[in-house]
């Protein structure tokens, strides 16, 4: 083999395992089937989460992961778009949910989510979940809910004397 071939492979394997260390979530999706102006409106809007898409050769990325998850391997088949999320909840995650039901084309297959490897079930249930922002404020309207039932107590009781 060629030495610069040689590498070239070595520094995608290195870029890949990197992007992969330094991501919260990896999600290896297929998208055979898409034009080229919907998967650049897809990496478009995932730019806009700080996450990543690349399209990378199977063998490369089984490489760059088999010292985080062997299970892994068994989605790398087929044409992968690959995205790395800087973290689960940052939004990208709703982001491939979204872009999936819309494209027919574009399927989640799996992924590694904080060093766990997951499959598409999982993903989604993820990317479903309410934000952050949402999270806490139903957490902020629970906690107050019992002081404004207090204070609608006593301006009751007040009302009545």
């Amino acid at each position: 083999m060629n030495k610069d071939v040689l590498k070239e492979k070595e520094s995608i394997v290195k870029e890949v395992n990197d992007l992969v260390s330094a991501s919260g979530a990896t999600v290896v999706c297929e998208y055979r089937g898409l034009t080229v102006k919907e998967i650049s409106d897809l990496k478009k809007v995932l730019k806009e989460k700080e996450a990543k898409a690349s399209v990378y050769k199977n063998s490369l990325v089984a490489r760059a992961t088999e010292a985080n998850a062997k299970e892994f391997d068994q989605y790398l088949s087929g044409p992968n778009l690959f995205v790395f999320c800087k973290d689960a909840t940052d939004g990208s995650l709703k982001a491939l949910a979204k872009f999936s039901r819309l494209n027919e084309a574009f399927k989640i297959k799996g992924g590694i989510i904080d060093g766990k490897v997951v499959d598409d079930k999982y993903v989604t249930t993820l990317a479903n979940l309410p934000s952050r922002e949402g999270l806490l404020s139903m957490l902020l309207s629970v906690l107050q809910a019992p002081m404004r039932n207090l204070a609608y107590s006593l301006s009751q009781v007040a009302s009545k004397k």
